[in-house]
């Protein structure tokens, strides 16, 4: 055996200082950049409370359908596809509406219990045997709020099905109809925030590696085993917080589905929120704050010239499109809060609506004082950052312009719809060079890939953002809603413009995702 000697009893120590980040942290800092951090994250990643920005965002994303809710959501949809309530309730009639309401409900439920028993006959007999509508009170909130939660976490599905159900649930929190029906059709939508606490594991969103576990891979710019590196270290920190906090109360299982919860408001929110950022990028990048490059790529626009409804300078023009852009950034950045505040809206028991005609059709005109208040919340802040604002601060709410809480979802759900393909066909352009035709028809008619680009956006930032799309200035022009009028209107004359070939070759197929003829 070999006996260590030396001088190690009188060796001394000193204090070493070094900065040492470690793997984890760096990817963390760049998830929380990545997933759309508070205003703080400017601040040292020190000063970033992550449990409490976690937290208050938990309380507004709903939690991901497990296999069964689906088998239930898939009846739901069936039973609304077949169901025909708005024609028989919002129509003149000698019964009175709460009776028809009541009606209309019972025969929805009636069909759900039939479509239960046809698809699970064991299932059927234990929750309809010799039971009524009232008994089965706890099933049908909890088919209806499936339906709800699912709509939230993917705004493309469910395009008319959605309407008949929120006016259905609507019409059923009327005191009258309430007290005839005998039960309530409505239950909290289940938010991962809530399920949490139920089991006593809201430490699990104070954990700083939370961010690294629920943030979304992008593949853009990446190598293979890159992205597989960024996996394997998103599954150890899943893993880490399912060990860590796992309880009576609370399985691993349980965390998992709340991380892939909060994991899918990401991507929604990249989907979403993401083009507008990508647009802003191209703004600052291909024009000039104050002055412009040439007339073709000048901003500034007339009054009655080319359809423009308002007249700016490039300039202002500028910091117009700047402002717009951003405002729909933060409303989409906080889209799940304002679909939950619009559901507390549509759902209240006193806030009743009045039936109308707005110019669109018959419609139901209601108070949404929930969405109302974020929303000027939301753009005082917009307002309050930009120093300078450009055009009218009116927000359309409970009006003919915006009926009521699920127009309003409906309105600003369209922007990626917008922006998305039109980004799409801006990345691609340079993919049409690969080929020599294609090559030679850029450079003939744009001067090449960069000219082509900015003369897209130039007329985009024109057209899409000079208050058209309206008979008069209340309904379109430069309020905050109006601002989304014109870019419809805009997109609804782009087959018209000199570029659409460009569009068509990147694989353009329309603005709502349904092809293009």
């Amino acid at each position: 055996m070999i006996h260590r000697t030396g001088k190690r009893a009188k060796h001394s120590t000193r204090v070493y200082t070094a900065t040492v980040v470690s793997q984890n942290d760096s990817a963390s800092k760049h998830a929380v950049e990545q997933n759309g951090a508070p205003e703080q994250n400017t601040l040292p990643a020190a000063e970033i409370d992550i449990g409490a920005w976690m937290e208050n965002r938990a309380k507004y994303i709903p939690l991901r359908l497990q296999l069964r809710e689906r088998r239930m959501l898939r009846l739901l949809e069936a039973a609304l596809n077949v169901t025909e309530y708005t024609d028989h309730i919002d129509n003149e009639s000698h019964t009175s509406k709460a009776k028809r309401v009541v009606s209309q409900i019972k025969e929805l439920c009636a069909i759900l219990t039939g479509l239960v028993l046809a698809c699970d006959y064991k299932q059927g007999q234990e929750l309809f045997a010799d039971r009524s509508f009232e008994e089965n009170e706890e099933f049908y909130q909890t088919v209806f709020e499936i339906g709800r939660r699912h709509k939230i976490m993917n705004p493309e599905k469910m395009r008319s099905a959605y309407g008949k159900l929120m006016y259905m649930l609507s019409d059923s929190m009327i005191p009258e109809v309430q007290e005839m029906l005998g039960f309530s059709c409505v239950a909290p939508i289940k938010t991962v925030y809530n399920f949490l606490e139920e089991r006593k594991g809201l430490g699990v969103l104070h954990e700083d590696i939370i961010v690294l576990a629920t943030h979304e891979i992008i593949p853009e710019g990446k190598s293979r085993p890159q992205i597989q590196q960024e996996i394997k270290r998103k599954e150890r920190a899943i893993e880490q917080l399912s060990r860590k906090y796992q309880s009576k109360y609370l399985s691993a299982d349980e965390i998992r589905h709340c991380l892939y919860s909060i994991g899918d408001n990401n991507a929604y929110l990249r989907e979403n929120r993401d083009p507008c950022e990508k647009m802003l990028r191209y703004l600052e990048e291909y024009f000039h704050p104050t002055r412009p490059e040439n007339e073709t790529y000048a901003l500034g626009i007339a009054a009655g010239a080319d359809g423009h409804r308002l007249s700016h300078d490039h300039e202002t023009q500028y910091i117009y499109v700047k402002q717009t852009l951003k405002l729909w950034r933060e409303i989409l950045n906080n889209m799940f809060m304002l679909w939950t505040l619009a559901d507390q809206d549509m759902l209240s028991t006193n806030n009743p609506y009045r039936l109308a005609h707005t110019g669109q059709g018959l419609h139901r005109i209601q108070p949404c004082p929930a969405v109302s208040r974020e929303m000027h919340r939301t753009l005082y802040k917009a307002q309050k950052k930009a120093g300078k604002w450009v055009g009218s601060s009116v927000i359309h709410l409970g009006d003919k312009n915006v009926p009521n809480a699920l127009m309003f979802i409906d309105k600003y759900n369209q922007v990626s719809r917008i922006l998305n393909p039109i980004c799409l066909a801006l990345d691609k352009v340079e993919e049409i060079t690969k080929h020599e035709g294609g090559k030679r028809y850029l450079e003939n008619k744009f001067g090449g890939v960069a000219q082509c680009r900015k003369y897209i956006l130039a007329d985009f930032f024109r057209g899409a953002f000079d208050g058209s799309g309206a008979d008069n200035f209340y309904d379109a022009g430069s309020c905050i809603d109006g601002r989304l009028t014109s870019a419809w209107n805009w997109c609804s004359q782009v087959e018209q413009k000199p570029y659409f070939p460009v569009f068509l070759l990147t694989g353009f197929v329309g603005f709502d995702g349904g092809g293009w003829n």
